[in-house]
């Protein structure tokens, strides 16, 4: 009886076979191997050095009421501004009117700067403060280390000698 029975088995077997090849494997196929790809979508972003949106020369009496505003943290007077400004246009390097100004305000009584021990006991906050009073910007972290390691190497360096050389930046110099 048994020996009956396989061929029916085997044709059976056969059967199923064909099934799975030819309806079941085809429908595995493309669903599981159907998947599909991940996209990935990125904004496009401009990216610009932290000073590109300055550039606006400013005039001669913005530069001399920023600068005053910011060394003594209050507003200059009209003749003051008037003298100052008078001055820089008499003299044809401004460069150098540039500098005899902040060293002339940096001597003048009332300019608030932090002292030496001050800035050396809190780096990141000088340097965080002194671009935000100057640059009206947070660092960037290349210019953070950069300032934090220089402070930190070199001991004469003082508190007057960052804010003077913030005072003549390029980027001090637009808005």
């Amino acid at each position: 009886m048994k020996k009956a029975n396989q061929p029916l088995l085997i044709q059976q077997a056969f059967g199923v076979r064909h099934l799975f090849l030819f309806v079941l494997f085809p429908f595995l196929i493309t669903t599981i191997g159907c998947e599909k790809d991940k996209l990935y979508e990125v904004n496009e972003e401009t990216i610009l050095p932290p000073n590109a949106n300055k550039t606006k020369l400013k005039t001669d009496q913005q530069y001399i009421a920023i600068l005053y505003a910011n060394l003594f943290q209050t507003a200059l007077s009209s003749d003051d501004l008037f003298e100052a400004s008078e001055c820089i246009q008499s003299i044809g390097d401004k460069d150098l009117v540039h500098e005899v100004l902040i060293s002339n305000y940096m001597n003048k009584p009332g300019v608030i700067l932090p002292t030496n021990e001050e800035m050396r006991a809190n780096v990141d906050g000088f340097i965080t403060e002194t671009y935000n009073r100057f640059l009206v910007r947070n660092p960037t972290e290349a210019e953070r280390q950069y300032f934090k390691n220089y402070i930190n190497t070199h001991p004469n360096v003082r508190p007057e000698l960052v804010y003077f050389s913030f005072a003549l930046s390029n980027e001090y110099q637009y808005y």
